[in-house]
Formats: C-alpha cells, sequence, structure tokens
C-alpha cells in the first residue's frame, strides 16, 4: 500500500528530509501551500531571484494594464492556469484535482495592478513588492489563487529542483522525460512555453517535488484577516505623526461606536463593524496597505518560524499519524474483506475503522502533537478515504448528483450508498441528520444513506444521543458515532 512517494519508490523517508522536499501523498493532497512571502525573506540567493522573477512577471502584467491592449485572449494567456497538480498540495479531498485560476482571477488581478499597484516594482515604503498585496484589496482573490498562482511562475525551479533529486536517488525506470507545460515565460513572444524535465513517474503522471521551507499551512504570512484583525497596530507603524492621526481617527469615527446607556459600560464594536471600518480606512488612505506590509516585513522571521512549525504538524498528523494508522488496518487481515454491495461494503469498513479508532490507538491521528483534537472535516474525509483503499467499489468524494455535494458515494453497478461524515461540534447537526441525506439519495437514487458522527468529548456524545433521540435515531444501524476521546483509552503501550 502506497500512500507516500517514499513508499511509492521503497526510499527511506529521511533522504526527503535531508534534500529539503516535503514527502508528498500520492494518493491526496496535503493541505499546504507555498507562500511567496516566504521566498522574499529566506536567505537563499535562488529563493530571492524567483520572487524578484514574480514581481518583474506582475511589472509586465501591470504595465500591459496601463496600457489598455488587453484583450480575453491575453487575459486567459497570461493570468489564468491550471492547479499544479503534480505537487499534490492543496485541499482536494480526493486524489489531487483543483480548480486553478481562471477569467475571474484574472479580471480581478488585472483589474487591481494598474490601480492599486501604480508604483508596483517602485514602492517607497516597503522593502519589496509583494503578490499578497492583490489579497488585500479583492475579495476575488484568496490564499488557494496566490498559492497556484506562485507555483506556475515557479514552476521552472520546481521541475529542475525535482530533477535533481530524481537523478541522485531514483532508478532510471522510476523516471520519464515528459513536456510540462507553461513552464516559463517568454518575454520576447509574450507567450508561456512548454520544456523537458526527467521526472519521477507515479500512477500514469509525472511528479513535482516541494522544498518545505516555502511551505505553510492556513493564511499567507500577508493576509487580508490579520490585517483587519490587527489594524489598530498599523498606524503605530506610520512615522508622519500628522497621517498617524488622520488614520487613527477616521478609523475610530467610522466605528460608529454607540454611547453606553447610563450605568453600563460603553458597547464593544462587533468583528464585522470592525472589518467594516478598517476598509473603510483603508479606501481613504491606501497608502495603510504599504505600512502593513512593512510591519509583515520587519517580523518576517516570525513567518519562516511559523511556517516550519505548520509544516512539521502537517508531517506529524498526515504522514506519522497515518502510517501509523495504516499499519494498524493491514495488520487486520479481515479489514479489507468485502461485502456483498456497496451497503454491506459501507458498514464492514466502517466497523473496522471505528474499531482501530476506539480501541486500537488510532484515536491518536485526530490528535496535533499537543495533544488538541484537530476538529475539522476535511481533515477527517481525507482520513475516511483510506478506508476505501483496495476496493472493488466505485468510490468517490464530493460527488454532486443535483442537490449539493454529498461526502462520499460508494456504488456497484446501480446499487449505490451514500456516506456523510460529520463533526459532533457541529452547529448545524440536527438538521443535517433529519434531512440531507434523504435528500441526497432522492437526487442519486442512492437506496441507503449512511451517517458518520465523530465525537471527542463527553459533553459532544451527550448533545449527539439528544439529537438522535429527538429524531428516533437512537436504534438507526446508519448513523455509526465514533469516539475518538483521549480520556478514555487505553495507553499506547496497551493499544499497541
Amino acid at each position: 500500500m502506497s500512500t507516500f512517494i517514499s513508499d511509492y519508490f521503497g526510499i527511506d523517508a529521511d533522504i526527503f528530509e535531508e534534500y529539503g522536499a516535503l514527502n508528498i501523498s500520492i494518493v491526496n493532497d496535503l493541505p499546504l501551500f507555498i507562500d511567496p512571502f516566504l521566498l522574499f525573506h529566506s536567505d537563499k540567493a535562488e529563493y530571492a531571484e524567483l520572487h524578484e522573477a514574480i514581481i518583474n512577471y506582475l511589472v509586465f502584467l501591470r504595465d500591459r494594464a496601463a496600457a489598455g491592449v488587453v484583450n480575453d485572449g491575453d487575459l486567459r494567456n497570461w493570468y489564468c492556469f491550471k492547479e499544479v497538480k503534480q505537487n499534490w498540495l492543496g485541499f482536494s479531498v480526493s486524489g489531487n484535482g483543483g480548480a486553478g485560476l481562471g477569467m475571474d482571477f484574472a479580471r480581478n488581478l488585472h483589474a487591481n495592478l494598474h490601480v492599486i499597484f501604480a508604483n508596483f516594482g517602485d514602492e517607497q515604503i516597503t522593502e519589496s513588492s509583494h503578490l499578497e498585496k492583490v489579497c488585500l484589496v479583492s475579495d476575488g482573490v484568496g490564499r488557494d489563487n496566490i498559492s497556484d498562482f506562485t507555483t506556475n511562475l515557479i514552476k521552472e525551479y520546481l521541475c529542475k529542483y525535482t530533477e535533481v533529486f530524481a537523478a541522485a536517488h531514483l532508478p532510471p525506470g522510476a523516471v520519464r522525460e515528459v513536456w510540462v507545460e507553461r513552464a516559463f515565460f517568454d518575454y520576447n513572444t509574450q507567450t508561456w512555453a512548454r520544456a523537458k524535465y526527467k521526472l519521477p513517474w507515479v500512477n500514469g503522471d509525472y511528479v513535482i517535488l516541494t522544498p518545505k521551507d516555502m511551505l505553510t499551512r492556513d493564511e499567507n504570512w500577508i493576509n487580508k484577516g490579520d490585517l483587519i484583525s490587527g489594524f489598530e497596530n498599523v498606524p503605530t507603524a506610520i512615522p508622519d505623526m500628522q497621517l498617524r492621526s488622520a488614520v487613527s481617527n477616521y478609523f475610530e469615527n467610522a466605528l460608529k461606536r454607540r454611547p453606553a446607556e447610563p450605568g453600563k459600560k460603553e458597547r464593544e464594536p462587533t468583528q464585522e463593524e470592525r472589518a467594516k471600518a478598517a476598509v473603510a480606512t483603508m479606501r481613504h488612505f491606501p497608502e495603510i496597505i504599504d505600512y502593513y506590509i512593512s510591519l509583515k516585513e520587519k517580523n518576517g522571521d516570525e513567518a519562516s518560524d511559523a511556517s516550519a512549525e505548520k509544516v512539521m504538524a502537517i508531517e506529524y498528523m498526515f504522514i506519522g499519524q497515518l502510517k501509523s494508522l495504516q499499519a494498524m488496518l493491514v495488520a487486520d487481515t479481515k479489514f479489507y474483506e468485502v461485502g456483498r454491495t456497496s451497503y454491506e461494503e459501507a458498514h464492514a469498513r466502517l466497523a473496522y475503522l471505528k474499531d482501530v479508532i476506539e480501541n486500537k490507538g488510532g484515536h491518536r491521528f485526530f490528535y496535533d502533537d499537543k495533544g488538541v483534537p484537530i476538529e475539522r472535516e476535511k481533515d477527517l474525509h481525507v482520513l475516511f478515504r483510506l478506508v476505501w483503499f483496495g476496493t472493488p467499489s466505485d468510490f468517490g468524494a464530493e460527488a454532486n448528483d443535483g442537490r449539493g455535494p454529498v461526502d462520499f458515494k460508494i456504488s456497484r453497478g446501480t446499487e449505490k450508498t451514500l456516506v456523510e461524515m460529520k463533526l459532533a461540534k457541529n452547529t448545524k447537526l440536527a438538521k443535517n441528520l433529519e434531512n440531507q441525506v434523504e435528500i441526497y439519495q432522492k437526487a442519486s437514487d442512492a437506496k441507503a444513506g449512511i451517517k458518520v458522527i465523530i465525537y471527542f468529548t463527553l459533553g459532544e456524545l451527550v448533545k449527539v444521543k439528544g439529537i438522535l433521540k429527538d429524531l428516533n435515531l437512537s436504534d438507526s444501524r446508519d448513523v455509526v458515532l465514533i469516539d475518538a476521546r483521549r480520556d478514555n483509552k487505553p495507553s499506547a503501550s496497551k493499544a499497541a
């Protein structure tokens, strides 16, 4: 069972660590992203060159936008990219497919380049230009877009980085010479060109490795949420006393604080009110954005440290813990026995997974290295996919049959079973249990639907049991509860 590229090629995972590359999964994307700020702040000369190349490309786009001669064809050529799925990074639940960068992203970035970024490449307040700046002024560009765009702009470097690793550590039969589309930009022809590279070949496609020190999880170091939540700290970075005072006063007035009622404290503004006030102030004083970025530049060491910790947490959670869980499942020879129907198979596989989590130490997958529970449905979905390794059934995630996406659909011919996985803490759990799977069943002609609920505390269990009682589902076979608590499990030595 090869889940990680090290397993697939029979290479010690330490070799990837020594090279600095992430030991990627070849079954599912790992939830990590390239943060362009880490290229800017790095001590590595090649990273500084990559960041400069990104800025040069954006200046090229800015100049074309300012000239006013860009049509839809140019937008598609210069701004639109497919996701680089071969690096196996992102948030795909099944496999490594993603949406990529389409015309919405192109129009958003194009519209902002010659207005907000008029001085792009020639800033006076910040040390450098930053691609992430577009996230601060546009609702249509987010973390995934920035990471996808950055990955495409440095694709040539990543391919060469992977080539070196493959030449040093893989046998010739594991490598193929392949054409990689849109590998680099030719400024003479103003078009993206393809190139040939000798890359690892896995399951019918080439693979691209990524250095760990350019990866992060969650938000980029420069991001809109951080700017808004800490907006009141930004004026302190403005050296001009008059401007600093004007910005603070405008923000306070935009908050529209309500006067306190007699005998009561003044009501604090809500997060939504703070966000609106911050956006209004930025529009009135656009130079604030550069002062915010300057603050982030000065604290760049924190970005590197925080990202390194996040990558380590992902490796612990999705590589270390997943390997342990796989070992438990493989050791149980009955686990991969299947029933005659997709419904029987779904229940059988869930039962074995439930047993591993509840009785054999598998619950540890759901906790980080500090013992804090990881309560994100997407993470749980990635784990659930492991249950279906080697299935004779057609297994799909995020299937959409007209009424919205269902978590998982399993089918054998025309016979289908749907599975929904939910966290016990989900505030819409009762409504979901009452309606969702039944709606999906009607839309997809599935005869059966199973609801899986994972809980992490005794309080969550009490809540779930109350909901099931109210809905007359307490004895339903098709509601599977999985106990992922830590306080009622055997010790690691006994679990082993």
